[in-house]
């Protein structure tokens, strides 16, 4: 039995506007979630279960909607509702898309998304969270069922934000999901803040990358029954990194912990050693956890890290430390075919792979627009009538100046391209690049 019939109309409080619940969509701990009609526009109506609507709940709902989102990620409540017939109330929100699936699925293997939308989700959580800690919020309960992400693109959507609140709130709300609180939380020492926020979005993103927990290794498959007690020593009271490089007690075991042994080692080094220091010192000091930031800046790095295998096509990651260590760029992960590097640039400190799709954004060229990724600035691409002969296409609207590896200085229109050869520099304006093979 739903709380609302399909069908049924409420109000918006201030608006006055009528709202239809047209299909029930899902339900949890909180209340219902339907697909509705706010005069001709599609949204989804929220309507919590009696025990919920308290005033603490709309008093904070009031608070979330004039302050309004961080950013359009967020599904964040437009209006609160109500109805003479229907005890309590609900919120309408922005309605979800049909393309975007849960991270669940992810898990479930029901989505196979590639590298590259795994980093742009991550980096798009990250830059997320950023921006809703920087309004002084936390969100209190990142886990799989608040998250969903387009598996072709990366983009992701942030739902459940009625949950959020003031950082530093003392009391009521949610305390989290099990396996994504931080062990402070577990033991009942703290409660949810930014600081709790930034360990359950490590736990997230290693879910995401790794498909699997951070701390079920060895002690989780020894468990008999995974009870409460247990629970609270795993997580909370005695948690250890799977890969905590100074004890090695809670490794992954074969057989049960398969895609961790998997994917760990394909990840670069700078994305492993973050998942080490979040899941070691930040595991015990919430202080000296990974930054939205930090997590920002190495998802668009390893974006960028992306070359393909020329007999698999399988995405890998470029290392400049094993190349500077072997003189190879090692073999391919998939099927073991030596892998080839494609041309590169380097932007100062930033180096990007010019595979095929490669597409350069503001963020790569320009100082005063880090990670803006709105349109690109330029894309490689293929002479036409050589295929031997790649380029790097001006898709700007300003002209660059490109200095060849014997000195000469020529202009690159809007539309034009310059080759990819060694040596070449770029100079896009705010940012210069050179070429190297």
């Amino acid at each position: 039995m739903h709380i609302l019939k399909e069908g049924q109309t409420v109000q918006t409080v201030t608006s006055r506007m009528a709202c239809t619940a047209e299909k029930f969509l899902g339900g949890g701990g909180q209340g219902e979630v339907y697909r509705a009609d706010l005069s001709g526009q599609k949204v989804a109506l929220k309507w919590y279960f009696p025990a919920q609507a308290t005033a603490e709940q709309r008093a904070a709902l009031e608070v979330l909607i004039k302050k309004g989102p961080p950013s359009e990620k967020f599904l964040w409540p437009i209006e609160l509702t109500e109805s003479a017939d229907v005890p309590g109330f609900g919120y309408i929100m922005p309605l979800r898309g049909p393309q975007y699936k849960s991270i669940v699925d992810l898990m479930k293997r029901l989505a196979e998304p590639t590298f590259r939308a795994l980093a742009t989700a991550g980096l798009e959580l990250a830059n997320s969270f950023l921006g809703l800690h920087a309004m002084g919020y936390c969100y209190r309960d990142i886990s799989f069922g608040n998250v969903f992400f387009e598996p072709n693109t990366g983009e992701i959507l942030i739902c459940d934000n009625d949950n959020v609140a003031v950082d530093g709130a003392t009391e009521g709300g949610v305390l989290g999901t099990p396996r994504f609180m931080a062990p402070e939380i577990v033991r009942g020492e703290a409660r949810p803040s930014m600081q709790t926020d930034l360990y359950s979005l490590a736990v997230l993103l290693f879910y995401m990358l790794m498909v699997h927990h951070p701390l079920e290794g060895k002690r989780e498959s020894s468990i008999k029954c995974l009870d409460l007690p247990a629970m609270n020593k795993l997580y909370g009271t005695d948690p250890l990194f799977i890969f905590d490089p100074n004890d090695d007690s809670n490794r992954p075991v074969e057989g049960f912990h398969d895609n961790a042994l998997t994917f760990w080692p394909l990840y670069p080094v700078f994305i492993r050693d973050l998942f080490t220091k979040a899941f070691t010192i930040g595991l015990h000091d919430p202080q000296m956890r990974i930054r939205e930031s930090e997590w920002r800046a190495a998802m668009a790095r390893m974006r960028d890290a992306i070359i393909y295998c020329p007999k698999c096509g399988a995405e890998n990651f470029y290392s400049a430390e094993r190349l500077k260590a072997t003189g190879n760029p090692g073999e391919c992960w998939a099927c073991k075919a030596p892998l080839v590097l494609p041309p590169r640039i380097r932007i100062e400190d930033a180096i990007v792979m010019l595979n095929w799709d490669t597409k350069l954004y503001p963020h790569h060229v320009d100082t005063d627009r880090l990670y803006d990724f709105s349109h690109p600035v330029a894309e490689v691409n293929q002479h036409p009538t050589d295929p031997s002969i790649w380029g790097l296409r001006n898709l700007s609207k300003e002209k660059w100046v490109i200095t060849t590896d014997d000195g000469a200085i020529l202009d690159v229109e809007p539309g034009r391209n310059v080759r990819l050869a060694v040596g070449t520099k770029i100079n896009f304006g705010k940012k210069e690049g050179e070429i190297r093979v």
